[in-house]
């Protein structure tokens, strides 16, 4: 991704510097459209942990100070053991600096409806109205080092962005716009997945801490701004059962080891590595585990991949052709598994050997 290298290093090299003496403040809004599936799932975490994290326990990240819903059990919005709702106001002020805004939940279109709102996170001690979730994202996102989208409602709208919703609902990337960027010159971070695979998320965020200490180059972005390390395969690509679609072996029951396309699996066209990574302390993952992916990491979704458990389109044409070389493959390696799978012909069951040194005078 372009970026602006001297706003950059100014500002993330003021953040390193001052890490001493300032934390790295961590804002999260889970206020969208959510189920807060993502903040669930991050706490499974393993590469790194939560608390790996929050406690500096990884050379050279800087102090943080975590301000999530999820941990801040104790903490009403306005009441509790702490008024949780204060840190955001804080940082409309401008009083803290530097923070990270992570937003998780699809942001509502508020200008289409008559009354009411459709999301909100605290009130507005003034008028004692809610504070809706896309006048947080105004108020806060001019003053963030970085801009962080988790999950797939957050980076391009989800399951509540399906046509026909009625709130409008979107990613943050389409609110706040794809070629937005933060003062530090850091453009909106996404990590979608419904939910997130948890690692992929605590790496990105890890990241970005080393980012805003001075340790680390500009976050590598594509093009829907996903971070490229993680995102820069096909499901296909890092899958168990990929070998199986070459050899034009596809299941017809979701408990057989073969390839699942003809079952509805879109993992072939799907940029997500969960196959490979697995899911929890590299365990698990859709394919991994007899299930279909169906491109939960993806900008089209749910749309353009439903129904789901039907063959996708493309896949009639390309698994017929397996089928048809796969079959000449499979006979031919068994062939060559016959011929390699034994001992060399100079070598026999038994104790003597029919070859082996002779003096050559």
């Amino acid at each position: 991704m372009d970026a602006a290298p001297s706003t950059v290093t100014d500002t993330a090299g003021a953040a390193g510097s001052a890490a001493e003496e300032a934390p790295v403040h961590i804002l999260w809004i889970n206020a969208g459209l959510s189920c807060d599936g993502d903040s669930v799932s991050l706490t499974a975490a393993t590469q790194p942990s939560i608390e790996e994290i929050a406690l500096q326990a990884l050379p050279g990240l800087p102090k943080i100070q975590v301000h999530w819903p999820l941990i801040d059990f104790e903490c009403g919005p306005v009441g509790g053991a702490d008024t949780f709702i204060d840190w955001f106001f804080k940082a409309d002020r401008g009083e803290l600096e530097p923070f990270v805004l992570v937003v998780e939940g699809s942001i509502p279109n508020e200008s289409i409806k008559a009354e009411g709102y459709w999301s909100g996170f605290g009130d507005d001690p003034v008028t004692g109205q809610p504070i809706t979730t896309s006048e947080w994202l105004d108020r806060l996102a001019p003053k963030a080092l970085a801009v962080v989208a988790i999950g797939t409602c957050a980076t391009y709208g989800g399951i509540h962005a399906m046509e026909g919703n009625p709130t409008g609902a979107m990613g943050v990337p389409d609110y706040l716009g794809w070629n937005w960027k933060s003062k530090a010159g850091i453009p909106i971070v996404c990590v979608p997945g419904c939910p997130i695979q948890p690692d992929n998320f605590a790496e990105t965020l890890t990241y970005l801490l080393y980012q805003a200490a001075g340790s680390a180059p500009m976050i590598p972005l594509d093009d829907k701004l996903r971070p490229t390390w993680l995102f820069g395969a096909t499901v296909h690509e890092g899958c168990d059962r990929a070998g199986y679609y070459e050899q034009g072996q596809f299941a017809e029951a979701y408990d057989s080891p073969t390839c699942l396309v003809k079952i509805g699996c879109w993992g072939p066209v799907v940029k997500c590595n969960v196959p490979k990574r697995g899911w929890m302390d590299g365990i698990g993952g859709c394919p991994n585990v007899g299930g279909i992916c169906i491109a939960c990491t993806m900008p089209g979704f749910p749309d353009k991949f439903m129904p789901f458990m039907d063959e996708p389109p493309g896949a009639k044409v390309s698994s017929t052709a397996s089928g048809a070389y796969g079959a000449a493959v499979r006979k031919l390696r068994s062939i060559t598994l016959g011929t390699v799978d034994k001992e060399p012909k100079w070598r026999h069951t038994g104790r003597k050997l029919t070859t082996g040194y002779r003096q050559p005078w």
